[in-house]
């Protein structure tokens, strides 16, 4: 109580003091512009006319961004084929997240609606509409209203895939008072590991409502695969070997970029496919190619092939591109960006390569280089080294990426399941409906 107390007293200071250059922004930007009126919780009626009649159970799935959309993805496909008899609401909180889920869950959800702000006006507006059964976090996005509101209308919550890295853990002991009432909102809470489940527990969370269920991206792994972008479509030449650097941030290109140039007198074949997390930054990812005379191509212009390096801007093709590697490289890991999912190459059997900063997949990655389905490098001198050794010796590279689909393969599957059976014991507490708009 007191924790919310606080946050609502700072949330009113903040849009008194704020509020009026936040609307500027959202006028003027225009991926806020086109989704704040959602957001406040109005012209969604037209959206969730499909829910009206309905008095099946409802379960509303919400995922932060675009990493936690994909994570997702398996989940709701396993609500659709067990639970058919439900209807499915999903959100996310980004514009890309919910543009990727549109493209990928359109046949699996029943609507999509954006997240509110957590404003107490909005959130109940939502609320009113939606009328959820159950809700569904993934991994993270906490709203301390949000959750105040579930509580108040016993709708309970599940967090699904939830994890602590060892930074979040320093945070939420440092503010105990603000996130340990939180966390305790939540009916369950579904972790990926043991160690992320003590950790809750320690936060003051009821052991008996901490589960270890484990990684939701083991069952998206494999989704992909049969489903490889053609060469052809990508203007890459048949002859061609691939090397995919993915979800890369700023200051790895152009490691990566120097890694290639030090790579092709070796193996003129090579070519380089390069996916900026951000795909707004393709053109300046471009430009670092073509600074280092490097012939380069941008899959969002559908140029011509005219190089070796290909600059995938695109939304939601990576992991189909993943499957041409011969060796795949994941970003956000040279640099302090946390990691990204090693799962996806290794899905496809390739070998994994990232750097030292994988806080977000830590438990994946120790598992995989363990399992010797990937290596880890500090720099790019051994970014270099391992490329050299598994480009000269496609033997071992194969069995590398052999070793990491195995790990892929034993945990595909019953992820999903184990949080379904959850699913379907929430639901069984009890179906009812919130007050109707």
């Amino acid at each position: 109580m007191v924790m919310r107390v606080v946050y609502l007293i700072l949330q009113s200071v903040l849009l008194i003091l704020a509020g009026p250059l936040l609307l500027v922004k959202a006028a003027l930007t225009a991926k806020y512009r086109g989704r704040i009126t959602g957001r406040l919780g109005f012209g969604l009626r037209r959206e969730l006319e499909v829910l009206r009649g309905v008095s099946c159970p409802r379960i509303w799935i919400h995922a932060l961004s675009l990493g936690e959309v994909a994570s997702a993805q398996g989940l709701v496909r396993a609500l659709r084929h067990d639970l058919p008899g439900v209807g499915l609401i999903f959100s996310a909180a980004t514009a890309s997240g919910e543009a990727f889920a549109r493209s990928h869950m359109a046949s699996s959800v029943d609507c999509f609606v954006p997240f509110p702000l957590d404003l107490p006006v909005s959130v109940n507006r939502l609320l009113n509409l939606v009328r959820p059964d159950l809700f569904v976090l993934v991994e993270t996005d906490f709203w301390p209203n949000f959750l105040h509101a579930l509580r108040q209308r016993a709708i309970p919550a599940l967090l699904v895939n939830g994890r602590i890295s060892d930074s979040s853990w320093r945070w939420y002991q440092h503010g105990h008072w603000l996130f340990a009432p939180l966390f305790r909102s939540f009916a369950m809470l579904a972790m990926q590991s043991e160690a992320d489940a003590r950790r809750m527990v320690r936060l003051g969370v009821a052991a008996d409502r901490v589960l270890v269920l484990g990684n939701l991206k083991f069952d998206n792994a494999l989704a992909g695969v049969g489903e490889v972008l053609d060469r052809r479509q990508l203007g890459i030449a048949p002859g061609n070997r691939v090397w995919v650097a993915g979800s890369t941030h700023e200051g790895e290109e152009e490691i990566v970029l120097r890694v290639l140039q030090r790579l092709l007198p070796r193996y003129p074949d090579l070519c380089l496919v390069v996916a900026p997390r951000q795909v707004e930054r393709g053109a300046a990812v471009a430009a670092m190619a073509r600074e280092r005379d490097l012939g380069v191509w941008q899959r969002s212009l559908g140029a011509q092939a005219s190089g070796r390096v290909l600059v995938l801007d695109t939304l939601g093709e990576l992991a189909r591109v993943y499957g041409l590697a011969e060796v795949a490289f994941v970003g956000g890991s040279l640099v302090a960006a946390r990691g990204h999912n090693p799962l996806e190459p290794a899905g496809f059997g390739k070998p994994v390569l990232f750097g030292p900063h994988m806080e977000d997949f830590d438990e994946v990655a120790t598992t995989l280089l363990r399992d010797g389905g990937a290596r880890q490098v500090g720099n790019e001198e051994e970014l270099f080294q391992v490329m050299d050794h598994w480009l000269g010796e496609p033997a071992a590279a194969r069995q590398a990426g052999a070793h990491g689909r195995r790990l892929v393969e034993a945990g595909r599957g019953t992820v999903a399941a184990r949080h379904v059976a959850v699913i379907r014991q929430l639901l069984q507490g009890g179906e009812r409906h919130g007050p109707v708009a």
